[in-house]
């Protein structure tokens, strides 16, 4: 059990760079895991390093070593070994990780792998599974688009879960937006059949793209008779953002997939 996390900002040298942050967390996540030895290409996320609070720097330190992981693409995971033999769902873009705590603590029989750059994020959740006991959860930083090509074997995963991502707005940038075809074909080859593809949005045309890219999928269905969007899930939380959405009068549509 941690102690109630201080907010505080980490101070930090005036002009600080990613470098220098990294010196501040020489055991946790690496400013760029995977290197040069792949390749480089269109990213669909921002790398967002962020201002660490104390407590969050202080999960990052200790915990990062037992339940932090960098992609660095190098090697296969041994996701039964890593989550004692449960059922692995890979969660993509975590935020703070309220969300995926709650989820942790209400399926204790499921592991979570979750994969962000958002370091502040990072440290939260660790600190957050550390409160509540949480041995299901694992933190993953970096790029999950190699994690999924290079640490993950074919139908290792039981589900996968995409709430929230980027929508990239702009036209001209909704080539880099996750959820594609080519993104879609390698997920489905890491899911087990019968692992479900649950995502989320609150913005209406990604929220389009994603209904397109999913039914054309040949490995996925629509868990909905009628081939659209599905109800919010009971096990999916209520977001803070989500909320703020919804404030805004904004809807929030979920699709949920089988693997075949």
């Amino acid at each position: 059990m941690v102690s109630e996390q201080n907010d505080s900002p980490v101070p930090e040298p005036h002009g600080a760079t990613r470098a220098d942050r990294r010196l501040q967390f020489p055991e946790g996540p690496a400013v760029d895991p995977a290197g040069s030895h792949h390749e480089r290409r269109i990213r669909s996320f921002r790398p967002r390093r962020g201002r660490v609070t104390s407590g969050q720097g202080d999960a990052l330190r200790r915990l990062w070593p037992k339940w932090g992981l960098d992609i660095d693409g190098r090697s296969v995971l041994d996701l039964d070994e890593m989550f004692g033999g449960r059922p692995v769902v890979l969660e993509i873009g975590f935020g703070m990780g309220e969300a995926t705590a709650q989820m942790a603590a209400a399926d204790p029989d499921t592991g979570i792998l979750a994969v962000d750059v958002h370091t502040p994020g990072q440290g939260n959740l660790l600190a957050l599974a550390e409160r509540e006991g949480l041995d299901n959860v694992r933190v993953a930083n970096g790029d999950a688009i190699i994690l999924l090509r290079e640490m993950i074997a074919p139908g290792g995963l039981d589900g996968l879960r995409i709430f929230f991502p980027d929508p990239w707005h702009k036209k001209r940038h909704h080539k880099r937006r996750l959820v594609q075809p080519e993104f879609v074909e390698l997920a489905a080859s890491r899911l087990r059949p019968g692992a479900l593809v649950h995502c989320a949005t609150d913005w209406e045309p990604y929220a389009e793209q994603m209904l397109e890219v999913l039914t054309a999928s040949p490995d996925l269905e629509n868990t909905r008779p009628d081939g659209g969007y599905t109800p919010r899930p009971d096990f999916r939380p209520l977001t803070k953002f989500e909320t703020a959405g919804l404030g805004k009068g904004h809807t929030v549509h979920d699709l949920v997939f089988r693997r075949r």
